[in-house]
């Protein structure tokens, strides 16, 4: 019989922290910190599979599970010396989600749980503080309004924000334990009203039914999206944790606080965090009230007036020290806890492994791996490949004109420019038209994940360094700048003011998460600065990778760009975007236009010496790495001109009437282009066309060779290959020039010619292909959507629905088909390389700077990656982390 619930407390524990998968993160940490000692509230944790045999079995429980929970509440009791339900001596529980990878406000928590019209007097009776025991429990009634009886929360704040203005109090620590009680009884009220029912007074009732809502909350909105952003699967469910209650809202005495063991936006081994004198923990994360900064290190660099945990708690800010040492040593990296004080004692609520930025954690990870706490392989598997992204864009150029008009906490690092907006979809709706925006709020709540997604950076009033905002934004990699309480938002006139400055809806404005500053205006960027950790990082990653990694460029400042970041040559040049130029597209015209050779080869001959130019900057500045040339691949009519006035020109150019030319772009129409006429059916048809292109690139290459002396071995790929004899008949066209040019020039020049795998037959007959092509480019873009039979400008109208019925887990356009196109891949490998042992393999669509993807590329032995110029420093990394994976497999299979 499966066991469904693992106690912990007391110092034991039935559950460890390896067991995340069956008690999720925060029941598995739970678990560690009590047998490490650590003081942690008694409790219990009900399983993820539990969760899945709830949604299997139609929101039901086994009939087991009561009798475990009744032992283990038992057991709590025995511990702490209450019991539940009872009127006198009251056992309060907390009811909590804990899912195995960290989703920080995504799901439903419950506090108090346990009081009643009765409880609530034993809890004043024994505290000796009537005020602590109501302000609890109006608590747990808008709680567990909220979450277990879906009574929207702006109900109690309207009633809570009545009482408070008729007795003339702006703060809720201002209102005694009888204006509690009238708070109650509208509370009540107003559930009763909403609900249709009166509030549950039966604590078993209440129990059972917040497990319900944490288990359902798995499924909310905020969840779902949630996962989908984080790449979470749905199949893992959550745990749910029930812990005795400890309080930080009894006293002067008492405090609840977030702290996290380095600095999570900076990596600096500083201890970084904050709390709240007589509160309990939502108003810490909620950003309800300006939380205290822990250290006095902390209070004097933010410019706090407020005095911190370190002056006020001497004694228990000693613990907490000695307990953030314990738990970083114990788990080698850096930790978020959470904590209440409750009457001086300190108790442990949470560990788990920070959320930070890429900086953070780049800083983080060398710093444990100088420390000796990690070695250099565990480092550079600790970083997310996909976070170093943050770090490769322009920030905020340091010289140019700032117009500041407030300033919050530096939340989250980077910085952003856009429009401003004050809701969550407005965000999403700008930047789906490809706007950029800031979005604004006096503070965010889990619902606005969508909208923090889209924007480029986030605002907010209200809220300290570990609030919802500052969380979130630091995971996603978005500037946040939180806590400006200079600034008045008001929602529904769009406006936010500051000192007489009006900031509307639409206006561009500028933040900084670095700083905190708060600017009008786009402020110009400046390039980022690759040194120090990051350069560590890569060098450490580059001796661990075994794939290289080259860059999809075509212009000389991609190219650079490319190099900047570490790119070992360049696996896609797309000539035909050389074609595009004003300089050269009326050539290309002209030479679609010619109705013979003798026309065409015209047209190409004003090109060559373009086409030659751009081909021996790429040399100069790829320094003797392989560049991998692309023959021209698009259909002829892309090229074509559309308006009027084009269309003139082109006629004068051709020396043609307007009336032919739009015959031309008749007869190339073609009804499915991307199957049609183009790749090497151009070269096959137009043979000229793929011969000029041959030349430009062996007279570079001989050009930039004499020039340095340095050998130049371009690769040139041939696209769209369906058969051998398609290759057979271009490449003897390209060893042909290539004689050509070296008899002119008397320079023999060094080359491969290799294809394109983009077409399923091509990768079913990759063995034949294999015997003209000395390499194969895996370009998984086309190669997607012809496995898929789908078109990849008009599947974003229905790939999301796909992805939320689970028919795809993600989208095969962003991460690889593992099972399909995969499949092609790993095929025309096999057969490749049979047939040509040693056949250079790489691959060349949006795929290659895909982590996820890299790892594919990894098992099936690719030879290289090839990615945009921004991405390479994440395939990298991305392909340092495939082979330790590999490593490991190897190891333990």
């Amino acid at each position: 019989m499966a066991k469904w619930v693992y106690t912990f407390g007391d110092g034991k524990a039935e559950g460890r922290a390896e067991m995340r998968d069956l008690l999720g993160g925060k029941g598995a940490n739970l678990a560690e910190m009590s047998s490490l000692g650590l003081p942690v509230p008694p409790g219990f944790t009900i399983t993820t599979e539990l969760c899945t045999w709830f949604y299997a079995h139609e929101r039901q429980y086994p009939p087991e599970l009561k009798g475990e929970v009744a032992r283990a509440l038992s057991g709590i009791e025995k511990l702490v010396g209450m019991r539940f339900g009872d009127a006198a001596n009251p056992l309060l529980v907390s009811v909590r989600s804990g899912a195995r990878a960290s989703m920080p406000g995504m799901m439903d928590t419950v506090l108090n749980l346990g009081l009643n019209d009765a409880t609530v007097e034993g809890l004043a009776r024994r505290s000796g503080d009537p005020r602590f025991a109501y302000d609890s429990y109006r608590r747990f009634i808008q709680m567990f309004g909220n979450v277990v009886l879906d009574v929207d929360h702006h109900y109690f704040e309207e009633i809570l924000e009545q009482h408070k203005l008729d007795l003339g109090h702006h703060l809720d620590t201002d209102l005694t334990a009888d204006d509690w009680r009238r708070v109650i009884a509208d509370y009540k009220a107003k559930v009763e009203e909403v609900h249709g029912a009166p509030f549950p007074q039966e604590p078993e009732a209440q129990l059972w039914a917040a497990i319900g809502a944490v288990f359902g909350s798995w499924m909310n909105q905020r969840a779902i999206t949630y996962r989908r952003l984080h790449e979470i699967p749905e199949s893992w469910g959550t745990a749910v944790n029930i812990q005795a209650m400890v309080f930080g809202n009894m006293g002067q005495d008492c405090a609840t606080g977030v702290a996290f063991t380095r600095d999570p936006s900076t990596g600096e081994n500083i201890f970084y965090g904050e709390y709240l004198v007589n509160a309990q923990g939502e108003d810490v994360v909620a950003g309800i009230r300006t939380p205290q900064h822990l250290t006095i290190a902390g209070k004097t660099r933010n410019g706090s007036t407020l005095p911190a945990m370190e002056e006020v708690m001497p004694t228990v800010f000693a613990e907490l020290v000695r307990v953030r040492d314990v738990l970083e040593r114990h788990y080698r990296d850096m930790q978020d806890i959470e904590f209440t004080v409750q009457q001086g004692k300190l108790w442990m609520l949470q560990t788990r492994t920070g959320k930070r930025t890429a900086a953070a954690a780049l800083k983080i990870a060398v710093t444990l791996a100088e420390e000796g706490l990690i070695d250099q392989r565990t480092a550079v598997a600790r970083i997310e490949p996909a976070s170093l992204d943050q770090l490769l864009h322009p920030t905020l150029d340091p010289k140019a004109a700032r117009d500041v008009i407030a300033k919050g906490l530096p939340a989250s690092p980077g910085a952003a420019s856009g429009k401003v907006v004050f809701s969550a979809d407005e965000a999403e709706t700008l930047a789906q038209r490809g706007e950029a925006v800031i979005l604004c709020r006096i503070e965010t709540s889990p619902e606005d994940i969508h909208g923090m997604h889209s924007a480029r950076g986030i605002l907010t009033t209200r809220g300290g360094m570990t609030s919802h905002a500052a969380v979130v934004a630091r995971g996603m990699g978005r500037p946040c700048v939180s806590g400006a309480g200079e600034l008045r938002i008001d929602y529904r006139a769009g406006t936010m003011t500051v000192r007489g400055v009006t900031v509307r809806q639409g206006d561009l404005l500028t933040i900084d998460g670095a700083t905190g500053e708060v600017m009008r205006g786009a402020v110009p960027t400046v390039q980022p600065d690759l040194s120090g950790d990051f350069a560590k990082v890569m060098v450490w990653a580059d001796a661990i990778r075994r794939m290289k990694v080259r860059a999809n460029a075509e212009t000389p400042a991609d190219a650079r760009t490319a190099r900047r970041f570490g790119a070992e040559g360049i696996g896609l040049c797309r000539t035909e975007h050389m074609f595009f130029d004003a300089g050269r597209i009326v050539a290309v015209r002209e030479m679609i236009m010619a109705g013979d050779v003798e026309g065409r080869r015209k047209a190409l001959a004003k090109l060559l010496p373009m086409q030659r130019a751009d081909f021996a900057e790429l040399f100069r500045i790829m320094k003797g790495l392989p560049v991998t040339i692309r023959l021209l691949d698009p259909p002829l009519h892309e090229f074509l001109p559309h308006s009027d006035a084009e269309m003139a020109e082109l006629a004068r150019a051709a020396g043609t009437d307007v009336a032919q030319v739009r015959q031309r772009a008749a007869q190339l129409h073609e009804a499915n282009p991307m199957l049609g006429h183009r790749g090497c059916r151009l070269g096959v048809t137009y043979p000229e066309i793929s011969e000029m292109q041959a030349r430009a690139i062996f007279e570079a290459a001989g050009e930039v060779a004499a020039e340095t002396g340095a050998a130049v071995e371009p690769e040139i790929m041939v696209p769209l290959i369906a058969t051998r004899k398609e290759l057979d008949i271009l490449k003897a066209v390209i060893d042909r020039v290539a004689g050509e040019v070296a008899a002119a020039t008397g320079r023999e020049i060094r080359y491969l010619v290799g294809t394109m795998i983009e077409l399923p037959r091509a990768a079913l007959r990759a063995g034949d292909i294999a015997g003209a092509a000395e390499f194969f480019s895996f370009g998984t873009n086309d190669l997607t959507q012809t496995t898929f039979g789908l078109s990849r400008d008009d599947a974003a109208s229905f790939l999301p629905a796909y992805e939320r019925q689970g028919i795809l887990e993600h989208d095969p356009f962003v991460t690889l088909d593992v099972e399909g196109v995969g499949e092609l891949v790993e095929i025309a490998a096999r057969r490749g390389r049979k047939a040509r042992p040693g056949l250079k393999l790489g691959i060349c669509g949006e795929h290659g700077g895909d982590p996820a993807s890299i790892r594919f590329c990894e098992e099936v032995g690719l030879d290289y990656v090839s990615c945009s110029p921004y991405r390479v420093p994440i395939a990298r990394l991305a392909a340092a982390q495939a082979a330790l994976r590999s490593e490991k497999m190897a190891t333990t299979a």
